[in-house]
């Protein structure tokens, strides 16, 4: 199909030719935009190449926030969980720039596992969603997972026969968050399985894990004393370790919420 081509066509021919191009060619931003731009670049005197420039940008920046929307889908995570809404006044224990250094996402980029340790309620999955949140907004494929459900699936794939293909679709990703690590004891087969998805990734590949246990008590978890100095040794080689502390970060959060409320 051909866009018809008119020297001297009305405003109103004009722009029915742009909302067509527009459909032809995808560019969805460009024709919900263009009449609001068209009208400030007049005012502003923008040059054509300015005007050009300005378009083709607001859709680059549409896409790229699409993306990022679709990324962060795509990982799953149970609620959304950002940096900006952490409360880094309610657990003293973590520092900022600590965070934020991470919120960088270099240690994604080396393929480095990271580490969240700290008791219930200091903000642990908090985190661990607010940094994968940060990775796929910077185009990294992330999936979210809580380890039982994770253990859960690898045993009922290897049952039915398609483990390999499982564990290849976790290895693909780019950083596989996992929550809730050290909640339950698991079977020595589970534990297997899990060392298998943490081992049999790409070099280039992270894990970031949450557990409220310390290392010396993942033996709680991983029962067979070899399995779980394996797995430590996996997920501590970069020494990205963040420890949350014992404080309730929801409790002391909540504290400060209802302060200001009442304040």
């Amino acid at each position: 199909m051909t866009v018809p081509r008119h020297r001297g066509m009305t405003e109103q021919a004009a722009q029915a030719s742009i909302d067509q191009a527009c459909r032809m060619l995808r560019l969805p931003t460009v024709r919900n935009t263009f009449p609001d731009l068209a009208e400030a670049a007049t005012r502003d005197q923008m040059s054509y190449l300015g005007f050009l420039a300005e378009l083709l940008l607001a859709e680059c920046d549409d896409r790229d926030r699409r993306r990022s929307e679709r990324r962060i889908k795509a990982a799953q995570f149970p609620r959304d969980k950002s940096l900006r809404a952490f409360d880094f006044d309610a657990n003293p224990h973590l520092a900022a720039a600590v965070i934020h250094t991470f919120a960088s996402c270099e240690w994604v980029k080396k393929g480095q596992p990271l580490c969240l340790i700290g008791d219930s309620g200091t903000g642990k999955s908090h985190l661990l969603i607010a940094l994968g949140t940060e990775a796929a907004m910077k185009g990294y494929r992330v999936r979210y997972t809580l380890v039982t459900k994770l253990v859960n699936e690898l045993v009922e794939a290897a049952g039915d026969r398609v483990l390999a293909k499982t564990v290849a679709r976790y290895g693909r990703v780019d950083l596989l968050c996992i929550d809730e690590l050290g909640y339950m004891e698991l079977d020595r087969r589970g534990a297997e399985l899990l060392f298998q998805v943490l081992t049999e990734r790409e070099e280039t590949n992270s894990v970031a894990i949450a557990s409220n246990e310390s290392f010396s008590g993942w033996t709680k978890t991983f029962t067979d004393p070899r399995l779980c100095a394996a797995i430590v040794d996996r997920l501590t080689f970069a020494g990205n370790i963040i420890e949350t502390g014992s404080d309730s970060y929801r409790l002391a959060q909540t504290k400060a919420r209802a302060e200001h409320q009442a304040g």
